[in-house]
């Protein structure tokens, strides 16, 4: 259940988030206005366990439920910001995790659509949402590494775990003029990818740099009994 913060909390809470914008995001390369303002409003303590909100808004992966974590937040502004987003545009995310990632998308997007392997994650993300009032994200348990064709095609995916290729149903489901941002490569250590389509439905890649995210579990990822093999 989320904790209830008196306005002395909330008062710190601000001032916390506000110094990691200010000196992890704006100190480093985040330039997108849209980005920095998400990013200053959502409230990254509400999404991590009770135990490790004083630690909320240092620069760093903290553990959540079912063994997954949440990002950095450098990490996740820089690839919100990979994405160029608009404020017309459809996202679809793979992997929902504590919902903070999508949360930060939903105040710049038009509408997120997010999907999760695990159900309590997925159930604690809804719960999250609802009580932040944030009432344009729609939550799917299911395998992201296929997407979500019902609501295709969309302007930007972004997947938030390292799969070993890119998968094919997340690019047909780019729409003309799309960006992807996944992380690629082996368990270790990733490469983070931002994919555009252009008119003619070619696939232009960039290299981001070097990241370390979680396996992406699913049909066009790692097998989920063995995270260092296909399925």
């Amino acid at each position: 259940m989320t904790k209830n913060y008196t306005k002395d909390d909330s008062d710190v809470r601000l001032a916390e988030r506000e110094w990691m914008v200010q000196k992890q995001l704006i100190g480093r390369d985040i330039t997108d206005r849209a980005v920095i303002n998400s990013m200053l409003t959502v409230p990254r303590h509400v999404y991590v366990k009770e135990d490790k909100q004083d630690y909320a808004y240092y620069d760093t992966a903290l553990e959540i439920e079912e063994s997954q974590t949440i990002s950095q937040p450098y990490i996740v502004a820089l690839m919100a910001q990979a994405l160029n987003l608009k404020a017309s545009d459809n996202v679809l995310e793979v992997g929902t995790g504590s919902g903070y990632s999508a949360a930060i998308l939903s105040r710049i997007a038009a509408n997120v659509y997010t999907i999760e392997r695990h159900e309590e994650l997925a159930h604690l993300a809804k719960e999250r949402f609802r009580n932040q009032g944030y009432e344009n994200i729609e939550v799917r348990v299911g395998d992201g590494t296929l997407g979500w064709a019902e609501k295709a095609p969309f302007e930007a995916i972004l997947v938030t775990a390292g799969g070993p290729i890119i998968p094919e149903p997340l690019t047909d489901q780019l729409a003309i003029g799309g960006r992807l941002v996944i992380p690629v490569g082996d368990k270790g250590e990733q490469k983070l990818i931002r994919v555009k389509k252009t008119a003619t439905s070619d696939l232009i890649e960039e290299n981001l740099g070097l990241v370390r995210f979680v396996p992406l579990i699913g049909t066009e990822g790692w097998s989920e009994t063995n995270p260092r093999h296909l399925q």
